[in-house]
């Protein structure tokens, strides 16, 4: 992720821990998520992201793709912040019909999200939607999470605030 992490494709603990974990989409009252066991590589992600902007300047260096939902829009760590660690990064989703938002401001914030029973396509969309703890998830997040539990709108709100030009920026790569 340029100079934020190099080529890291090093799959976090916690992502690892998600992966092992069934998300029920219960229809359309559960979570539409279905997690990775490992990161997309290079060239998958800059094919991706070309396909999905229809701009084929550009490259996927600063996306590490860890997850899908039912439609095949992606959730990705967004590597927007020089110098620090994959897990410190955003967690943004791209969905398969132009839907973009950012998700959460760092992996253990993402964490939470999910305990609480909400996926990325369902904090993007649904934006009312209320939470369903999850104590699967929820003893994930408190085993790897460094940030301490918040209310999820709250997550949400400050990650939105923090990075309020995400969907816009994204546009401008369209073509």
């Amino acid at each position: 992720m340029t100079e934020t992490t190099g080529d890291d494709r090093r799959f976090p603990p916690a992502l690892a821990a998600v992966a092992q974990v069934e998300f029920e989409y219960d229809d359309g009252e559960g979570v539409d998520f279905e997690p990775y066991d490992a990161f997309d590589s290079a060239e998958e992600t800059t094919d991706w992201i070309r396909n999905w902007t229809g701009n084929h300047e550009v490259d996927g260096d600063v996306y590490r793709v860890f997850g899908q939902d039912g439609t095949g829009g992606l959730v990705a760590l967004w590597g927007v912040r020089p110098g620090r660690p994959l897990v410190e990064q955003p967690v943004v989703f791209l969905g398969s019909e132009g839907e973009s938002g950012v998700v959460a401001g760092n992996l253990s914030d993402f964490l939470w999200l999910l305990a609480d029973g909400l996926g990325p396509m369902e904090v993007v969309e649904f934006q009312q939607r209320e939470a369903r703890p999850n104590p699967a998830l929820a003893d994930i997040a408190e085993r790897h999470a460094t940030t301490t539990r918040r209310p999820a709108r709250a997550i949400i709100t400050e990650a939105q605030a923090e990075f309020p030009s995400f969907t816009d920026d994204l546009d401008t790569l369209c073509r």
